[in-house]
């Protein structure tokens, strides 16, 4: 029987063996076996990763723009030629099907090709003259090391709205992946060192709470991007604003899809299917609730037929719809939720617990779960489930589905479908949330937009990606100067006319 491989940290450009005693096992979710070995790093290992971005910060930040650049667009030719490579290893300790897989790797994609604008997107603003042989202009310098704590459920997009961006800028990074499912992460900060990131300007470090602890209590990290849970969030958010740093925390969520009467009855239900079922329900921008308006009530039936006929089976099985929950807490969990939905009394329409896949009795299998009755002072309807279960309710017009959402305390996502163009517009205008999709339930934007999840899935004024990604790795200096010949007198005023 092989040794079972015990990943490493990368640091200095090189992968070494952490010295730690505590090293936790990464399983497959599907059958149980241990795939790898994850070290918890020391407080030591840490500080020598901070170290070492520091270090390399004080020559990166002084590389060109076009050499930055560079780096950027031969990653995104790397990440494209791996990405088989890359979505294997997800499916193999994330447990999501190897299509699903392959998408992710194309949404990090996304954000990679973006840090290639860097160059133009990073100028600043000149006013010539602007007041009698003055001139006013921007500047946008890098802030120095930076950390990123990603959570599990997208191993390779989440370290891509992060990292690329911040260094590209000439930030160095210290990225801190997921335990449960860290390889695919390590294999995308080496092909950046492929693409000729410099040692040093990406250091990966892998540990639990401590590490995350660590990041945000360093004097030398400047600033710190957290996508996970909200309890998590909230903590890392408020001990790293404590510490004086720069925070962005993408955190929990209870997307709503609203359907209309005269929405396109296939098309609204099959997206449905898919953002409530896809990766087995573990998206920050999984829709976890259905609102059904009007006569869009009657529809319910149907879904959930169509929900019976969705395959559930190992990821690596291409015709899968969905695979296994990440871990056996994870399916315990969702498991005594559909429970307390039940004793709640929710009205269980499709219970998709004591799956069984053949040959996968192990799994961490749960199928697609419809709860009808639904109302919002239930706990499946309260708490984020991050699994296969949806929530319907009915409502009579397309004012209480605002009212509803708008009440509900998280604002990551919502959707809507109808073919009324005016509607659409009312709703988006009048709803609270910050990605908003028309006629699609997922609306994570292109990267080239901010995602802009809003109240309590959000904190930080400043959200990953686009023009606000730009600014969150930044900071803004603004030069006034005069280069007149020569001074006469004296001038004790503030004005510049």
């Amino acid at each position: 029987m092989s040794a079972v491989p015990r990943i490493p940290l990368l640091i200095g450009g090189k992968l070494i063996q952490s010295k730690t005693t505590d090293w936790r096992d990464v399983l497959n979710p599907a059958t149980q076996e241990v795939v790898a070995q994850v070290p918890f790093a020391t407080r030591e290992e840490l500080d020598l990763a901070i170290a070492d971005s520091k270090k390399a910060f004080a020559q990166w930040r002084n590389t060109s723009q076009a050499a930055r650049v560079h780096v950027m667009l031969n990653l995104q030719k790397l990440v494209r030629d791996n990405t088989k490579k890359l979505a294997e290893l997800i499916t193999l300790e994330h447990g999501k099907t190897l299509p699903d897989a392959e998408g992710e790797v194309g949404r990090g994609l996304e954000a990679i090709e973006h840090a290639c604008s860097m160059a133009t997107l990073q100028l600043g603003e000149y006013a010539e003259n602007a007041a009698r042989g003055i001139d006013v202009y921007t500047l946008t310098h890098p802030l120095g090391v930076c950390g990123g704590i990603t959570a599990f459920n997208f191993p390779i997009m989440l370290p891509c709205w992060m990292f690329p961006m911040a260094v590209t800028v000439g930030n160095t990074f210290v990225l801190k992946p997921s335990e449960q499912d860290p390889s695919s992460s390590l294999l995308l900060a080496e092909l950046a060192l492929e693409a000729g990131l410099p040692p040093g300007v990406l250091n990966v470090i892998h540990g639990g709470p401590e590490i995350a602890n660590g990041l945000c209590d360093h004097p030398d990290v400047k600033a710190i991007s957290f996508i996970g849970s909200t309890h998590v969030g909230t903590e890392i958010y408020r001990r790293a604003a404590d510490n004086g740093k720069r925070c962005q925390a993408g955190m929990g969520a209870k997307n709503h899809c609203v359907i209309l009467p005269d929405a396109d009855r296939d098309a609204a239900l099959n997206q449905l299917l898919g953002a409530a079922f896809g990766a087995a329900g573990q998206r920050c921008m999984a829709t976890s609730v259905a609102v059904l308006v009007g006569e869009a009530r009657n529809w319910l039936p149907d879904f959930v037929e169509r929900a019976k006929k969705l395959k559930v089976d190992v990821g690596s099985d291409r015709d899968a719809d969905l695979g296994p929950l990440v871990s056996v807490g994870a399916r315990k969990r969702v498991e005594g939720l559909i429970q307390k939905g039940v004793d709640e009394g929710a009205e269980l329409l499709l219970d998709g617990r004591n799956i069984k896949v053949t040959g996968y009795e192990k799994g961490n299998f749960v199928g697609p779960t419809i709860f009808g009755g639904v109302n919002a002072d239930m706990t499946i309807y309260r708490e984020e489930v991050f699994g296969p279960v949806l929530d319907v309710v009915g409502v009579d017009t397309l004012d209480e589905a605002i009212e509803l959402i708008n009440k509900n305390p998280n604002g990551n996502g919502v959707g809507v479908f109808t073919q009324d163009g005016g509607v659409a517009r009312y709703f988006q205008n009048n709803i609270d949330v910050g990605n908003i999709g028309i006629n699609l339930p997922i609306p994570v934007p292109v990267a080239w937009f901010a995602f802009t999840g809003s109240r309590g899935s959000k904190l930080g004024d400043l959200g990953p990606n686009g023009k606000e990604g730009l600014r969150f790795w930044t900071q803004t200096k603004t030069v006034t100067a005069r280069w007149s010949p020569h001074t006469t007198g004296v001038n004790t005023t503030i004005s510049m006319k």
